[in-house]
């Protein structure tokens, strides 16, 4: 936690997703908090206009690190593992939050959606053409992704704030993996492992009836 000021480099997220999935295809809870760790340090990087995001995150983030080093850690080294624990002991609110607001698995599933969010982003930013709108971009993400567990006052106050991001090719240098053709090529490689951790995520939790815990 103490680099999360550092500057934010692509590659620290690629190893963490990579590295997110054992070979049970398992969600492993600290490369996941540390593959955001790095995101929200991109986030950070581009000044104040996704604070509203990158603060909800890393309390989110915080959660999640206080339930690994609690004396229940055994039950939080995977996303799987804790989700059964949880269930399992009815320490989840599954109605509405009363007992258990602050559980791993509703912090969780507020990082997941922003996650779907960003992955949405930066494919746009990798495939979109280099004078390509950024604004519209983000808000087109956002609309397909978080906008739908926002009211409508956050959601026209972001879709306004998207109007002042910077340019394609700032967005790019900013992942700092050398040119903006290299991290069209880095996001590229990164993006695949992203997905499929959100995939697994979503599966696991459709199966649990866990996506619209309140």
């Amino acid at each position: 936690m103490g680099d999360l000021e550092s500057d934010f480099n692509l590659r620290v997220v690629l190893v963490s997703f990579k590295q997110c999935l054992n070979e049970k295809e398992e969600v492993l809870l600290d490369h996941y908090l540390a593959g955001w760790r790095g995101l929200v340090r991109f986030l950070n990087s581009l000044g104040a206009i996704f604070s509203f995001i990158s603060k909800d995150v890393m309390t989110k983030v915080q959660v999640l690190e206080r339930l690994r080093s609690s004396p229940q850690q055994e039950h939080y080294l995977s996303l799987q593992s804790m989700v059964a624990y949880e269930v399992g002991h009815q320490l989840v609110d599954l109605q509405r939050r009363s007992r258990h607001p602050d559980s791993g698995c509703r912090t969780l599933l507020r990082l997941h959606r922003a996650l779907r969010w960003l992955q949405l982003f930066l494919e746009g930013l990798r495939t979109s053409p280099e004078d390509a709108s950024t604004a519209v971009l983000c808000t087109d993400s956002y609309n397909a992704s978080l906008a739908a567990y926002h009211p409508w006052v956050i959601r026209q106050a972001v879709t306004m704030a998207f109007c002042t991001l910077p340019t394609r090719k700032v967005f790019l240098e900013a992942m700092n993996v050398g040119s903006p053709e290299q991290a069209v090529e880095m996001l590229g490689e990164a993006l695949p492992f992203i997905e499929h951790v959100y995939s697994v995520s979503q599966k696991l939790y459709t199966e649990h009836a866990l996506l619209d815990l309140p």
